[in-house]
């Protein structure tokens, strides 16, 4: 399951810069689970050339992210916002001495929660990558 998930992030971040038929076969094989059979023949090729472009096509995508490190960058941040969202979970009314200060600390926690959420692209962060 983790090597799909990162196959389908590689795919996320660099799949733009894939041809059109590597973006397309990647498509077919990972994403809509056609087997090399069924996309060599849907493509007029043989079995053994779609398997060599998708090998070909996961040896390009490996080696952008070993030149540009995006989906490490966007993992290592994801990490720094969770993180902040634990902190934030961590704070309770107990911390105040005034009620006005427990209110005001938790429109700064809601604003910061939807930064993060936004930031992630999700509602729920349990389902990205952990």
């Amino acid at each position: 399951m983790k090597e799909i998930a990162e196959k389908a992030l590689l795919f996320d971040f660099y799949g733009p810069l894939l041809t059109d038929k590597q973006g397309k076969i990647w498509d077919l094989y990972y994403q809509r689970d056609y087997s090399l059979a069924e996309i060599a023949e849907q493509e007029g090729i043989s079995r053994q050339a779609v398997h060599d472009l998708i090998k070909r096509t996961e040896k390009i995508l490996e080696e952008y992210e070993q030149k540009l490190g995006l989906i490490d960058r966007f993992l290592h941040e994801r990490e720094k916002l969770l993180l902040i969202q634990s902190l934030l979970d961590g704070v309770t009314k107990e911390d105040f001495v005034r009620d006005s200060a427990w209110e005001r600390q938790q429109n700064i926690n809601s604003s910061i929660r939807e930064i993060i959420t936004d930031t992630l692209g999700q509602e729920d962060d349990s389902s990205v990558l952990k």
